[in-house]
């Protein structure tokens, strides 16, 4: 990767030269576009004028098994084996966990998850608030508040130096969040969930192949969670897995998942413990087995093209990549940096955000302070809430998100990419790094 940028900067250091050796021999000097041309927002050519690679990608070569499976009418895994066990031995060995549940969605992984940790009516658990709802939805269906930890802003994920303040005699669990395939730093974590002997588990659900410390993400803590939803990296329209090492966790959350049955070492009559249906189904299971050598070679192609990314963008004043911890590997379910308007003569990340994609780069602001959009509040004022906690304790819970500015930050200067522009081309990369030095080198006319 460096020897590609040192050479596109050899190219740009030749190039230069020339057009003063045409100067000197009375020519006109070449006049470069990446230099010379407008920003499209201004009149000018677009830098990326192709497509980008499209989502999900369907492979032909899937469809026997599926079909098969179809044809033999045992579609439902409620009686254990067939596609859902293979699947569930083979995801299990790529994660390189012990034991792995298959579940109907991401969602329904971390509800079984929490569950079977002990999370309950009345409790607290320490979450993240730059995330997908889903996370925030999860803890609330089982009657407990999410507290919020505060975002690190050069990371984007929990600042474990925010936990400990956060943690009350109500807090029964820890749940990291390694968002956009980012690694949390869970060493620090653990270690505050072990001195409060609290449950870690991982929200991994966009975090497939993600690693820290030679670890890989959904491994790190008592029970870690994926998601197969129609966007990820390993999709099947819906899907999710609960991955761990504990035979007696993963026995519960088999019985949690199918209905409260029995099942290895959690046994009992009939549907003796509570549960639901929370299974996936054999064609499903089937498809995403069949996509894991997919998952790996795009893994590898997704993170070799961030890394391209991250050097160049470094060389960029106003752009800032995320910083990973020490010995960790994204997979960047999105690719992510923070925007500087004082090095942008001011421009707004909104205004940043409308230029980059003029020049052909579909591009986002990320998350917001979604915990102001009233999902929280809405669930506060129900009766149930009402009755679990004190009116003292949810007024104080309102007031805590002010202090969240580590987070505020974050959604009011987050730049984010989907992770199919990672897919693309060397030169596609080359494309993204141009158009954000087109856009700086024309700030001043952008905002005027």
């Amino acid at each position: 990767m460096k020897d590609e940028v040192t050479r596109r900067g050899f190219v740009r250091t030749a190039a230069a030269g020339s057009a003063l050796a045409g100067l000197s021999a009375g020519r006109a000097p070449t006049v470069f576009a990446a230099k010379a041309d407008k920003p499209a927002r201004l009149g000018g050519t677009p830098v990326h004028q192709g497509g980008w690679p499209k989502w999900p990608a369907w492979d032909e070569s899937w469809e026997p098994e599926i079909v098969e499976v179809l044809r033999s009418g045992r579609w439902s895994c409620s009686g254990g084996g067939g596609a859902v066990a293979d699947f569930e031995a083979a995801y299990a060995e790529l994660i390189g966990a012990k034991r792995c549940v298959a579940t109907a969605s991401g969602t329904t992984a971390m509800i079984t998850a929490m569950h079977v940790m002990g999370v309950d009516a009345g409790d607290e658990v320490i979450t993240s608030p730059f995330t997908f709802i889903a996370t925030y939805s999860t803890i609330l269906m089982l009657k407990a508040l999410p507290v919020f930890a505060d975002t690190d802003p050069a990371t984007l994920t929990m600042d474990p130096a925010s936990i400990e303040s956060r943690i009350t005699e109500r807090t029964r669990a820890i749940v990291p969040v390694h968002i956009y395939g980012m690694p949390c730093d869970m060493d620090p974590i653990n270690a505050i969930a072990k001195k409060h002997k609290l449950a870690v588990v991982e929200d991994a659900c966009q975090a497939w192949l993600a690693d820290y410390q030679g670890r890989k993400c959904g491994t790190l803590g008592d029970l870690g969670c994926f998601s197969f939803q129609n966007s990820k990296h390993i999709p099947a329209g819906e899907g999710g897995a609960i991955i761990g090492d504990s035979e007696e966790l993963l026995d519960r959350c088999y019985s949690f998942h199918n209905c409260g049955r029995a099942h290895g070492t959690f046994q009992g009559r009939g549907c003796f413990s509570r549960g639901t249906n929370c299974r996936m189904m054999h064609y499903t299971a089937a498809l995403v087995r069949q996509e894991i050598d997919k998952l790996v070679t795009d893994t590898k192609r997704r993170q070799e093209n961030a890394d391209y990314l991250i050097a160049g963008l470094k060389e960029i004043p106003g752009v800032e990549p995320v910083r990973l911890p020490e010995n960790s590997h994204a997979v960047w379910h999105l690719f992510a940096f923070r925007y500087d308007p004082d090095q942008f003569h001011g421009l707004s990340r909104d205004d940043f955000l409308r230029a980059f994609r003029a020049e052909g780069v579909p591009c986002s602001g990320c998350y917001r302070e979604q915990y102001y959009d009233g999902l929280l509040h809405e669930a506060i004022a129900s009766r149930g809430f009402k009755r679990l906690f004190p009116a003292e304790r949810l007024e104080a819970y309102l007031d805590s998100f002010e202090d969240l500015k580590g987070n505020k930050q974050v959604c009011q200067t987050s730049v984010g990419m989907f992770q199919t522009l990672l897919l693309a081309e060397r030169s596609d990369m080359d494309h993204i790094l141009e158009a954000i030095r087109k856009i700086q080198a024309h700030s001043a006319a952008l905002v005027a």
